[in-house]
C-alpha cells in the first residue's frame, strides 16, 4: 500500500534517505570498480591463438595439470520438454570428464572435431564422459546435434564470458572460446590441458584419450 507523504516522512527521515542513497551509490560504484579491477588484472595473451595470419588475444589464466578445475554453470536444451536447463561441474562429480572447447559449431573445423569426439566416445571407460562446450545458443547446438547425429552432451556458455575467462580460453577479438581440451578427474582436478593455438587445427585426440583412460584407473 502506498504511504501518504506524512507517514512516509515519519517512516524515513530525509537524513535516512540521503544515507541510503549514498550507501547504495557507494556499493554500486564499489562493485563496478571491483569488476574493472578484475578485468584489468586478467591475463591477456596477445598472439597466443591465431587463425591463418590473424593474431588473437586470449584472456584468462591458463590451467595446468594439478590445478583445481573451476566450477561452471552451462546450459543445454532438454529435448524431453524443450526447456533450457543448467548443468554444473559438480553434477558429474565422480566421473572423469573430457571438455572439448570449440569456437562455434558453425565453423567447419569445430564440426569435424565434435564429430570425431562422438566417434571416440566408444573408446571411453564407463566412468568417463565427454562435453563439447561453445558459445552457441542451446537451441542452435541442439539443432546441429540432431542433424549430425551427435549424442554426447553439448553445453552452451552463451550467457556469460565466465567459463572462457576461468579456463583461459576467451578470445577477445572473436568474442568466442578458443579451442582447447581439458581432462578433469573424479576429484575435480585438471589432469590434462591442451590449448590449441592454431584455430584451424584439430587437437591431439590420442593424448587426451590416454589421459582419460589413465585417470579412470586411478
Amino acid at each position: 500500500m502506498a504511504l501518504s507523504p506524512f507517514s512516509y516522512q515519519e517512516f524515513l527521515s530525509s537524513d535516512d534517505v540521503f544515507s541510503a542513497i549514498t550507501l547504495y551509490t557507494y556499493e554500486q560504484k564499489g562493485g563496478r570498480q571491483n569488476e574493472i579491477e578484475e578485468h584489468e588484472s586478467m591475463e591477456e595473451l596477445r598472439g597466443e591463438a591465431f587463425a591463418g595470419t590473424e593474431q588473437l588475444t586470449v584472456m584468462g589464466k591458463q590451467l595446468h595439470a594439478g590445478d583445481p578445475a573451476p566450477d561452471f554453470w552451462l546450459d543445454y536444451l532438454d529435448l524431453a520438454d524443450l526447456v533450457v536447463r543448467t548443468i554444473s561441474l559438480a553434477d558429474s562429480k565422480g566421473l572423469v570428464r573430457l571438455l572439448s572447447v570449440v569456437n562455434s559449431l558453425e565453423r567447419p573445423v569445430c564440426q569435424r572435431v565434435t564429430r570425431q569426439w562422438e566417434v571416440l566416445c566408444a573408446m571411453l571407460p564407463a566412468n568417463a564422459c565427454i562435453y563439447t562446450v561453445s558459445m552457441d545458443s542451446p537451441q542452435m547446438q541442439s539443432r546441429w546435434q540432431d542433424t549430425e547425429g551427435v549424442l554426447h552432451q553439448v553445453l552452451s556458455t552463451h550467457r556469460s564470458e565466465q567459463f572462457g575467462q576461468d579456463y583461459g580460453v576467451w578470445l577477445k577479438e572473436w568474442q568466442q572460446l578458443a579451442r582447447a581440451v581439458f581432462v578433469i578427474d573424479r576429484h575435480d582436478r585438471v589432469v590434462y590441458a591442451e590449448y590449441v593455438a592454431d584455430q584451424l587445427r584439430e587437437p591431439d585426440y590420442g593424448a587426451a584419450l590416454q589421459a582419460v583412460q589413465q585417470s579412470a584407473m586411478e
